[in-house]
């Protein structure tokens, strides 16, 4: 296979199309066989196997060259980038949990919060939890039980107050640095976390305030619940505030997360959490924690050079082009891409692993700056995985309250994903969220990579 002579090939899609129908048919499958965590029953990295076998099989060339093809794609400097930071950013989330700093973060919001603005506070909480850690599962399940509880000693639907917590969860799962998404976002695109950060701000920021403002108007409840002191100890909270600020001022995730690993580590052993040895262990843990993500996106980066060097890509990119005429369009086709993906896989990380590929030749063709498509890239991924009735956080949410009620119920009250659905959209079109990018304008000579041609003349030069 030679990427001089390749040609688009719509064949060349086929192992991508086994990975998504396999992993989207079996979870299918489950959930109707009673399931209800059926998407995540079947593991992702199998899913893209079988893509991978097929594309060993099908595509043109001996197997010494696809096999060659396959493990650059694998080695790819962004993919292991991209790895690496999975697994700083799992141990510093389970040294820092272990430690007491989730509970503590809780503890503290609900100390602060007025008992009559509880479901705004459940919002803020899980917004500031969410960004903290980056999981938005693992802030629902820290603050679920408790949403709940409140839930129950007022009048606010229980259904209300988990849609709350859900958007708050969904929230930080956009804009954390430490989120996997953002991760594979950045990582793909090109582009600084900070970037995408201060990118995403001008679209999320408004979603929460308006988010913040109906629950103000709606959210109130008649019966007020009694809170009770709640003990936090506020320098557990400390490692989560000088990771987001120190990756927000610039500083080199690398050196961010290890020293919020560090630190946790240091607050952990100085309470007598947990001991030096067991403190090694969590650390483990927290890898081990991101082993599924991290093989999924080294197979993926594998897969989808083999199917990029047949020419999959290429014929996709084509037929996305039929309806992209401009930077606006272009945006339209990346948002697209992602919620699909989405849609089809029910995990975003994946979703914007797929789709990231097409997103940067879109983006280079069309000179969208790629600080804007890796925010697009993950607003519209948090969206639709923080929707779908069969998504990890609506049906984690649910198991909280007992069969009271189900991901439908949830969907009407997710207000803060139908916000930022609506000004994302609105961006595209009008684009008032681009103060920073304006600012800072993108240098895209260097951004974009040489062609055959700009390669040859540069060589002939020298």
């Amino acid at each position: 296979m030679n990427g001089k002579d390749r040609k688009a090939n719509p064949v060349a899609l086929i192992p991508f199309i086994v990975f998504i129908v396999s992993y989207l048919g079996i979870g299918i499958t489950l959930i109707a066989n009673g399931d209800p965590m059926g998407f995540y029953g079947f593991k992702s990295p199998i899913a893209v196997l079988l893509g991978i076998i097929v594309a060993f099989l099908i595509l043109k060339g001996n197997i010494e060259d696809k096999f060659d093809v396959f493990v650059k794609g694998c080695g790819n400097e962004n993919i292991i980038i991209m790895c690496i930071i999975y697994l700083l950013a799992g141990s510093f989330s389970a040294v820092s949990s272990a430690m007491g700093g989730v509970d503590a973060t809780v503890n503290l919001g609900l100390s602060i919060i007025p008992p009559n603005l509880i479901a705004v506070g459940i919002f803020v909480i899980a917004c500031f939890i969410s960004i903290s850690t980056g999981t938005s599962v693992g802030t629902i399940v820290a603050i679920g039980p408790i949403a709940v509880g409140f839930a129950e000693k007022t009048n606010i639907p229980i259904a209300f107050i988990i849609a709350t917590l859900i958007g708050g969860a969904m929230f930080g799962d956009n804009l954390s640095v430490i989120s996997d998404t953002t991760i594979a976002a950045t990582r793909t695109q090109g582009v600084e976390m900070k970037d995408k950060f201060r990118t995403n701000l001008g679209m999320a920021i408004p979603a929460m305030l308006i988010t913040v403002v109906l629950l103000l108007i709606f959210g109130r409840p008649e019966v007020v619940p009694v809170i009770e002191n709640l003990e936090y100890n506020i320098i557990k909270v400390v490692p989560y505030v000088f990771v987001l600020v120190t990756a927000v001022a610039g500083v080199n995730v690398f050196v961010v997360l290890t020293l919020g690993t560090v630190l946790s580590s240091v607050i952990g052993l100085y309470y007598g959490t947990f001991g030096l040895l067991e403190c090694s262990n969590i650390i483990y843990d927290g890898f081990l924690g991101m082993f599924e993500i991290f093989l999924l996106s080294m197979l993926i980066g594998g897969l989808a050079a083999m199917v990029q060097e047949a020419g999959g890509l290429d014929w996709l990119l084509n037929k996305i082009k039929g309806f992209v005429k401009g930077r606006k369009s272009a945006e339209v086709g990346i948002a697209l891409i992602t919620s699909i993906a989405d849609a089809a896989t029910a995990n975003n990380t994946v979703a914007i692993i797929i789709a990231a590929p097409i997103a940067r030749n879109i983006s280079e063709e069309f000179q969208v700056d790629p600080r804007r498509s890796a925010s697009l890239l993950d607003s519209f991924g948090s969206i639709m995985q923080g929707f779908i009735p069969y998504g990890a956080q609506l049906l984690m949410a649910v198991q909280f309250t007992n069969g009271e009620c189900s991901p439908f119920d949830i969907m009407p009250f997710l207000w803060y994903q139908f916000a930022l659905t609506i000004i994302v959209i609105a961006s595209i079109f009008f684009p008032f969220a681009d103060g920073y990018i304006k600012k800072n304008p993108w240098d895209f000579e260097k951004w974009q990579p040489m062609s055959e041609t700009k390669k040859q003349a540069a060589e002939n030069k020298a």
